[in-house]
């Protein structure tokens, strides 16, 4: 049975399916939710719940502490980049279930509307001390159900050979950008003003019109596809060749260098923030920063960088001959590193007793931002070109494990933060994000010849 689109014929939103609008705002309010919650997480723990006086509130905390700390006590900073780390993995893990949930048993839009209940009720439980355990459960179940499935809406929304398709995700992420933007200012500016649970109270209320914005464009959206039975489970596909799955075990040896890639990444919603209040001058133009603002500072850097790689690259293949997926995640990591050896530096350079000058946390950004926009989308094209037919839905869930390592070895490193020297922790992790560049620059001419004959044997001729 054919899903029926609900965009033929419809323009109304910009010569895109009304129903865009709708999910574009609902997207937006979740991100909001979902980023105000993420940037106030370590330093809600470091500040407050992880004290004496707080955490003992915390219903089953004890046991996880036991599993977390394996008989080394840890600090409120080192438990908290641990639990920070490991929330951060899990939101990239549940997407999973949440499919064949969606799939299986409920259909899209009523696991969305689970998932958006399930998110709301996490924010708000983030409010109270003692159900803090049960708040991130319901948050990273929430997300599971949410995110892989209203953006396979967003593409449903288009017939097939419609070209409005590629520039309606483009909407859609706008939405997500704005969201991103918006929510650690406000959420951010009422936890540090007024008290936390302002904060977390504010990312439940977006949650709220989220849902109640995606529920007011139900009608628009296109019908659920036929749920899956347990049977279709077996259809026959078409083999697997030797050379196929060889492909396959060379994109999955990538994953680990990929999650080193992008510890310098993760770290923003671990230690960064922690280290900014710390260790930083936050003033920009001369003007007081609160410290959840860098989470927007570094989302205005980060869209202006995704947009710039874009016609870059498109301006450089005019005069020569742009480079493959290896060579720009390549160079996407050497950016990443030097963006993180930006606060090393700047930290050495300052000295003991100082403050380190706003304009080291703005070269990190614009260089991390630059190195990201040339490695997490483009390892997504090159898992998508590469995975054979038969598995290419499964090829792009195992891309994005490499998120869930990247977050959980972030959150690990992030216990070093008290350990170490600040420089020595930022030169350890722009290390990590370099040496990521050089394997990938050591092991392209043959991964290249696997994973792309045909270009190779294009260049051989030349």
């Amino acid at each position: 049975m054919t899903t029926m689109s609900a965009g033929d014929g419809d323009t109304a939103f910009f010569g895109h399916p009304r129903a865009l609008a709708y999910l574009a705002f609902t997207e937006a309010w979740e991100r909001f939710s979902y980023y105000g919650m993420n940037t106030l997480l370590v330093l809600y723990m470091v500040h407050q719940l992880l004290l004496p006086g707080h955490v003992e509130n915390v219903v089953g905390f004890p046991t996880l502490r036991a599993t977390l700390e394996h008989g080394h006590p840890m600090t409120p900073l080192q438990l908290a980049a641990v639990i920070g780390g490991l929330y951060g993995a899990m939101v990239y893990f549940t997407p999973f279930f949440g499919g064949l949930l969606a799939d299986f048993l409920l259909g899209r839009t009523a696991t969305i509307i689970v998932g958006a209940l399930l998110m709301a009720t996490g924010h708000f439980l983030m409010a109270f001390e003692q159900p803090f355990l049960l708040a991130l459960l319901c948050l990273m179940l929430g997300t599971g159900c949410f995110k892989g499935n209203i953006a396979s809406q967003v593409g449903a929304l288009y017939p097939e050979g419609d070209n409005r398709r590629a520039d309606g995700f483009q909407v859609f992420y706008l939405g997500i950008n704005a969201g991103v933007i918006a929510a650690p200012l406000i959420v951010g500016t009422l936890a540090e003003k007024i008290a936390w649970h302002w904060g977390f109270g504010a990312a439940g209320i977006g949650m709220l019109i989220s849902l109640a914005i995606y529920l007011s464009g139900r009608r628009m959206f296109p019908s659920d596809p036929p749920l899956r039975k347990r049977a279709e489970l077996h259809i026959e596909r078409p083999a697997m060749t030797s050379h196929e799955w060889l492909k396959v075990a060379l994109l999955v040896a990538l994953l680990p260098v990929l999650a080193a890639s992008i510890v310098g990444n993760q770290q923003i919603f671990i230690t960064y923030l922690v280290w900014a209040e710390r260790s930083a001058d936050l003033r920009l133009f001369g003007q007081p920063i609160l410290t959840e603002w860098l989470v927007s500072v570094d989302a205005i850097v980060s869209v202006a960088c995704l947009a710039g790689m874009v016609l870059f690259w498109r301006v450089w293949s005019t005069r020569l001959e742009e480079p493959d997926e290896f060579g720009k995640i390549s160079l996407g990591c050497f950016f990443g590193a030097a963006g993180v050896a930006c606060l090393a530096v700047g930290t050495i350079l300052t000295g003991a007793g100082h403050k380190v000058p706003f304009g080291w946390l703005l070269g990190f950004h614009l260089l991390n931002d630059i190195g990201f926009a040339n490695v997490l989308p483009v390892g997504l094209a090159l898992f998508a070109r590469a995975a054979p037919r038969a598995i290419a839905g499964m090829v792009i869930g195992i891309y994005y494990l490499h998120l869930f390592a990247g977050n959980a070895f972030a959150g690990w490193l992030g216990t070093k933060l008290e350990t170490m020297p600040p420089a020595d922790f930022w030169l350890l992790h722009a290390g990590l994000v370099g040496g990521a560049g050089v394997v990938f620059v050591l092991i392209a001419p043959v991964f290249r010849r696997v994973l792309d004959p045909e270009r190779e044997a294009l260049v051989a001729l030349v």
